[in-house]
């Protein structure tokens, strides 16, 4: 295998990504920003938390009867996942480099920030445990601050099919997500007839890649049937979940029967499909904004964002919730609307230093990469994706389990430097 084929399919998607733009996509560049400010605000605000002295119960004001269909735009992850296939598609269009090299640069990109985050939270539980913090919510906090990196877990595995995905999508176009959702139709109907969950994660393939394969087609300039795709993808969402098992929230909720979420479900690649199409149609509007000096900002700031906005919400719940003694107030209470500009000051203020701290992690060290062959990345991949997957299972806690996901990363990162000269 050469990676001369992958050329053809890259020059396409140049010439149309170069026909859009010189530089950067700012509508790509507007839903990465927006899905990201949605998470944060959406974890920050969605916390009940209550704590009798021993035990920090955690609850979800989204779990309020009603209140689900805000999920059907509040879970942002759908366009997320095409915004990250439309810039990896313009990305490796225009990039002059074989496949592998492209491919270790991105697998770079996203493991080295890992690093700080893991030797700041691998110590710290200890260091807290001496000072007397109590170990139940400081585990709860360890775990959750790893189980937020699925995202990157799921990800890895799309950003490792590009240059195939890239290749099935101009041989067959359209038939290649509707492929991917026939295989999300067949995951659930097993899933529910026999009773054997486990095979529902198969949707976690099926479902992500599916909307990041439509990314393809705004990177070609072919994102077309905007209406039909919002229309048909919210239609179908609403159908499934007033005639068929699925929840009507698109997140995980405390108590549920099962989530559209974990795994990911029909129910959740039909919402997706309605923001798609909503999200192109919005573009000329979206466009007339005047977001350049805020995407221009936030843009190199969007990872270090995502992987320490729970730290912050972790420093601060950890002071007023389990030092102080104050529970978060019932969701919609006038204690709860007069507290929340409070609430979200103080974690602003936390998370600032954070962001002076940790941003310039987001660049990898300006190194050349390895130029092995497609082995050696596919290792490299696996490496990078087996640690960050161990801390999404098993978090930061203590024990192994974190020291093991380091050391993939580690490995996977040395796998794409220079190799040694014989």
């Amino acid at each position: 295998m050469t990676v001369l084929l992958d050329r053809p399919v890259a020059a396409t998607v140049e010439r149309a990504a170069g026909a859009r733009t010189t530089v950067r996509d700012p509508f790509i560049d507007l839903l990465r920003v927006f899905g990201m400010a949605l998470i944060v605000f959406q974890h920050w605000t969605i916390p009940v938390l209550t704590y009798d002295g021993d035990r920090l119960t955690t609850g979800n004001a989204l779990s309020t009867p009603g209140v689900w269909v805000v999920t059907w735009i509040s879970q942002v992850m759908p366009l997320v996942f095409f915004a990250g296939g439309a810039a990896n598609a313009i990305s490796f269009g225009r990039s002059a480099k074989p496949a592998q090299q492209w491919l270790s640069a991105r697998l770079r990109r996203l493991a080295w920030p890992l690093l700080p985050l893991a030797a700041v939270w691998i110590p710290l539980p200890h260091i807290l445990l001496t000072l007397g913090v109590p170990a139940q919510p400081l585990e709860v906090g360890a775990r959750l601050t790893g189980q937020l990196l699925w995202f990157l877990a799921v990800y890895l595995i799309a950003v490792t099919a590009t240059p195939y995905a890239l290749r099935l999508h101009e041989r067959y176009g359209v038939r290649v997500p509707a492929a991917l959702a026939a295989g999300a139709v067949l995951t659930d109907v097993v899933r529910f007839s026999t009773g054997f969950e486990v095979v529902g994660y198969l949707n976690v393939v099926f479902v992500w890649l599916a909307v990041h394969q439509l990314g393809f087609f705004y990177a070609e300039g072919r994102m077309k049937g905007a209406w039909a795709l919002a229309l048909g993808g919210f239609g179908t969402a609403a159908l499934l979940v007033a005639f068929g098992p699925y929840p009507g929230s698109m997140i995980g909720l405390p108590g549920a029967e099962m989530s559209n979420m974990c795994p990911p479900t029909l129910a959740m690649l039909a919402v997706g499909a309605g923001q798609i199409g909503l999200a192109t149609l919005l573009r000329p509007w979206l466009l007339r904004l005047r977001t350049g000096r805020l995407l221009a900002w936030a843009g190199p700031r969007i990872m270090t964002v995502y992987l320490w906005h729970m730290p912050a919400l972790f420093a601060v719940s950890g002071v007023v919730v389990v030092l102080l003694g104050i529970d978060t107030p019932v969701p919609g209470s006038a204690f709860w609307l007069v507290g929340w500009p409070v609430w979200f000051g103080m974690l602003c203020l936390v998370m600032w230093p954070l962001l002076k701290a940790f941003t310039r992690f987001e660049t990898p060290p300006a190194l050349p990469y390895g130029k092995g062959g497609w082995g050696s990345i596919i290792c490299a991949a696996a490496l990078v994706g087996g640690g960050v997957l161990t801390l999404t299972v098993g978090g930061f806690a203590p024990g192994g389990g974190p020291f093991l996901a380091v050391l993939a990363l580690l490995g996977g990162l040395l796998m794409t430097a220079p190799r040694a000269r014989v």
